[in-house]
């Protein structure tokens, strides 16, 4: 068989290529930090499974691989697929987690093709990347009309936690992303006829979104806004420390109703509600910087507004399949609606 090389170095080059710019998109952009991060993750997980279970991954090039030298090969790869999925289920990794690290080893595969130039035969092939459809929370018209209005609550909270609950209040108006909000600056805000807008272009998607603030909103800005126009408007804050001040929040609102919650394991549901609570986790718990984009969206559709509308405030385009993933109809809106089909099959 072809000289084989080590994994791990290989591994650790991608990463650096990729943190260079020596390996780019398609479109010649530079692939963002987050994926990076992602990246450095896969490796330390591929560090902790040769160290735990002693399998030695390395790779060769499959061009002068004889038939059964290369069915040899093929098994090989078969058999890393299960045993490194074995262990990041065993380590308490759900199906999104799993899939994302095979997704990583994949897009390495496809490095080591086009630019090492080794033949790697598209083994990755045989990687099966799982996804699973994860429970998506947000809150509900009259929580979030609480959260804007209510003085006596607002009252109760530390001035620490009235700034998270005003950023995030702000979220759920405008639906921007955690990475987003922190961004903004004076110049974001147009004031034209007789009304706010709040202009900003996505970092992720990059779209622009133009958006007509409310009144609520607009004092949240008149708050917290600088004197300096490069200055954000929110200084900026921790995501650890955020998600950890929403739960605080949430649980003074008192949304500490019980929820039931599942991931799934290999395409089987595994319940995840907090075994120490005697009626699984609570709402609260489970508040974090996503749900301000969710509620946005959802709030927008419960009340009534267009879809296409809804897509063009939070700047995903028509054909966007992502859209669907922010989506969530709360059970009372399900509720009143299936009660207007059953009041029309009643009347006769």
């Amino acid at each position: 068989m072809k000289k084989s090389k080590p994994i791990i170095p290989l591994f650790k080059q991608f990463i650096k290529d990729t943190e260079t710019g020596k390996r780019l998109k398609k479109n010649g952009e530079r692939i963002k930090k987050s994926s990076i991060q992602n990246y450095r993750f896969v490796l330390n997980n591929l560090i902790g499974f040769t160290e735990k279970t002693g399998f030695d991954i390395r790779i060769c090039d499959a061009s002068r691989l004889t038939k059964r030298e290369y069915i040899t090969e093929k098994n090989y790869w078969k058999k890393f697929y299960k045993k490194f999925t074995e262990y990041l289920y065993n380590k308490g990794c759900f199906d999104n987690y799993v899939g994302t690290n095979i997704k990583t080893i994949r897009v390495f595969f496809n490095y080591m093709k086009y630019d090492k130039y080794i033949n790697t035969s598209d083994f990755q092939q045989l990687f099966y990347v799982r996804k699973e459809e994860i429970d998506i929370l947000v809150l509900s018209p009259e929580q979030l009309k609480f959260l804007i209005h209510d003085s006596e609550f607002e009252q109760s909270l530390s001035p620490a936690l009235k700034r998270i609950k005003d950023i995030f209040v702000f979220g759920c108006t405008t639906g921007l992303r955690y990475s987003d909000i922190f961004l903004i600056t004076n110049k974001n805000f147009i004031f034209q006829e007789e009304s706010w807008y709040l202009k900003l272009k996505s970092k992720k998607t990059k779209t622009y979104s133009y958006i007509k603030l409310p009144g609520y909103a607009v004092d949240i800005y008149n708050k917290y806004k600088s004197r300096s126009i490069k200055k954000p408007v929110f200084n900026k804050i921790t995501l650890f420390y955020f998600n950890k001040s929403l739960k605080i929040i949430g649980e003074k609102a008192g949304y500490t109703n019980p929820i039931e919650l599942s991931r799934e394991k290999q395409g089987k549901p595994q319940n995840v509600s907090n075994k120490s609570l005697k009626n699984g986790s609570r709402f609260c718990d489970k508040m974090s910087s996503h749900m301000m984009r969710r509620t946005a969206i959802t709030t927008h559709l419960i009340l009534g507004m267009p879809e296409h509308l809804v897509r063009k405030i939070s700047g995903h385009s028509h054909g966007s399949s992502s859209f669907n993933r922010y989506v969530h109809y709360a059970q009372p809106y399900i509720d009143k609606e299936i009660d207007k089909v059953h009041s029309k099959l009643e009347a006769y």
